[in-house]
C-alpha cells in the first residue's frame, strides 16, 4: 500500500501531512478503517491521539501494526487529553521517541522498530467486545461505552408512545433504538452516528429489519426526510471541549427531517441553554421531566 496514514484531524502547524494522506479516523464519516490497513503497509502516520487511555492505546498499537518497519510516527494529543502520557505509552511499545511539546500538546516521534512488544494486548483491551453487564456490544471511546447514560436512562423513562418512521440521532450502542423498536407501531428507525465504531456496534445490538444503519454527521451528511419523530441525546463535546452549538445543530436537523406535526423527543444536561433553539425550530415545546441533572423536552412541528 505504502502511503501516509492520518487518523483525526490535528492542527497543521503542529502536524503538516500530505494531501493526499489515508484519513482513517471512524469520528470522520467516509475514512477507511485503521484496523483494516495491511500489517507493514503504510510508510508514515500522524495520528492525533484520542483522550481515553484505551482507545488511545489501541489506536496507537493498531498504527504501529501497519507501519512498515523505519516508518515515521508523529503522534500528538493535547496536554491535559492524553498527551503528558503519549512519550511513555510509545515507548512502552519500544520506541525511542523525541517528544517537545507547543500550543498546549505534546508531540512525539518516533521511527518504528523492528521488534515491537505490547501490541495485542493493546488491541485487545481496546477492541469491541460484548458487554456482560449491558448486554450489548460496545467498544472503548465510544460514547458511554461502558454504561447506559444517566440522560438516555430519563429519556427511556418518558418516552410517550411513538408509531411510524423516525430517527435517532446520535445513536451511539442503539439503546433509545432498542426501546423504540419494542413497538410493533414503528414502521423504520434510523440509526445515525458520526462514529462508525458506535454504527457497527449499534448493528450488532439492533437486529431488526425496521433498522437502517447511517453513518453519518447529522449536521449535514444524513439524508433524512417526512419522519414522524426523532429520539436523541445529543452530544455537547468535541474534541474534548464543550460545544453547545452541536445540540443547537442536532435540533435543526431533526426540524428540517421531521414532517409537519412530527414529533421530537430529547434529552439534555440541565446546564445546556436549548430552550430558545428549540422554540426557533419548533411550534410546540414542553419540558416533560427535569431532574438528576437533566431535562427532557418534547417538540412538535
Amino acid at each position: 500500500m505504502g502511503g501516509h496514514g492520518l487518523y483525526g484531524r490535528p492542527p497543521r502547524e503542529l502536524a503538516p501531512t500530505p494531501a493526499d494522506a489515508v484519513q482513517v479516523s471512524p469520528l470522520i464519516p467516509g475514512s477507511q478503517a485503521l484496523e483494516d490497513l495491511s500489517e507493514g503497509g503504510l510508510d508514515a502516520a500522524t495520528l492525533l491521539a484520542p483522550p481515553g487511555a484505551a482507545e488511545r492505546r489501541y489506536v496507537l498499537a493498531q498504527a504501529l501494526r501497519a507501519l512498515k518497519p523505519g516508518g515515521d510516527l508523529l503522534a500528538l494529543a493535547p496536554k491535559d487529553k492524553g498527551g503528558s502520557r503519549l512519550g511513555k505509552e510509545l515507548a512502552a511499545f519500544g520506541l525511542e521517541v523525541a517528544e517537545s511539546g507547543r500550543r498546549h500538546h505534546r508531540i512525539c516521534h518516533a521511527v518504528r522498530p523492528a521488534e515491537l512488544r505490547g501490541l495485542d494486548d493493546a488491541i485487545a483491551a481496546g477492541a469491541p467486545r460484548l458487554s456482560k453487564t449491558l448486554g450489548l456490544w460496545t467498544q472503548p471511546g465510544v460514547f458511554a461505552w461502558d454504561r447506559v447514560d444517566p440522560g438516555s436512562a430519563l429519556l427511556l423513562d418518558h418516552l410517550p408512545p411513538l408509531e411510524g418512521r423516525g430517527a435517532d440521532l446520535g445513536c451511539g450502542l442503539g439503546v433509545l433504538a432498542r426501546a423504540v423498536l419494542a413497538s410493533k407501531d414503528i414502521a423504520e428507525l434510523a440509526l445515525v452516528d458520526i462514529d462508525r465504531r458506535a454504527v457497527d456496534c449499534a448493528r450488532r445490538n439492533v437486529d431488526d429489519p425496521r433498522a437502517r444503519f447511517l453513518w453519518a454527521d447529522v449536521r449535514g451528511g444524513a439524508d433524512l426526510a417526512d419522519l414522524d419523530f426523532v429520539v436523541m441525546n445529543p452530544p455537547f463535546h468535541d474534541g474534548g471541549a464543550e460545544d453547545r452549538s452541536l445540540g443547537a445543530a442536532f435540533i435543526a436537523a431533526a426540524a428540517r427531517a421531521l414532517k409537519p406535526g412530527g414529533r421530537l423527543l430529547m434529552v439534555a444536561n440541565l446546564h445546556l441553554p436549548y430552550e430558545a433553539p428549540l422554540r426557533e425550530a419548533f411550534g410546540k415545546v414542553a419540558l416533560l421531566a427535569e431532574t438528576g441533572g437533566y431535562k427532557v423536552h418534547e417538540a412538535r412541528r
